[in-house]
């Protein structure tokens, strides 16, 4: 998954960047499982397994790529492209 290929919810003053080493990896897991399968993405010629999609997005939380949020206002926790929970509306 590249990282302009994760979605960025709309952003606002109540989004909390969130260190995604400060997750238990169990629930740091959870968050990367219920981002893919909420993430509908084309992975062209070849469909990568669930495993693999696992791996993309943690490579990417890893390099800086991306990052956890958490929307204080909605009470929800999103992967957005590194920076996106800092972009105005």
């Amino acid at each position: 998954m590249a990282p302009e290929e994760l979605q960025s919810p709309t952003t606002h003053t109540d989004a909390v960047e969130v260190p995604y080493t400060s997750l238990q990896p169990e629930t740091l897991r959870a968050v990367v499982e219920e981002f893919i399968t909420r993430a509908a993405t084309d992975y062209g010629e070849r469909e990568r397994t669930f495993e693999e999609k696992i791996a993309d997005v943690m490579r990417q939380l890893h390099r800086g790529e991306a990052t956890v949020v958490f929307d204080a206002r909605t009470h929800t926790v999103n992967i957005v492209p590194a920076g996106g929970a800092r972009r105005s509306r």
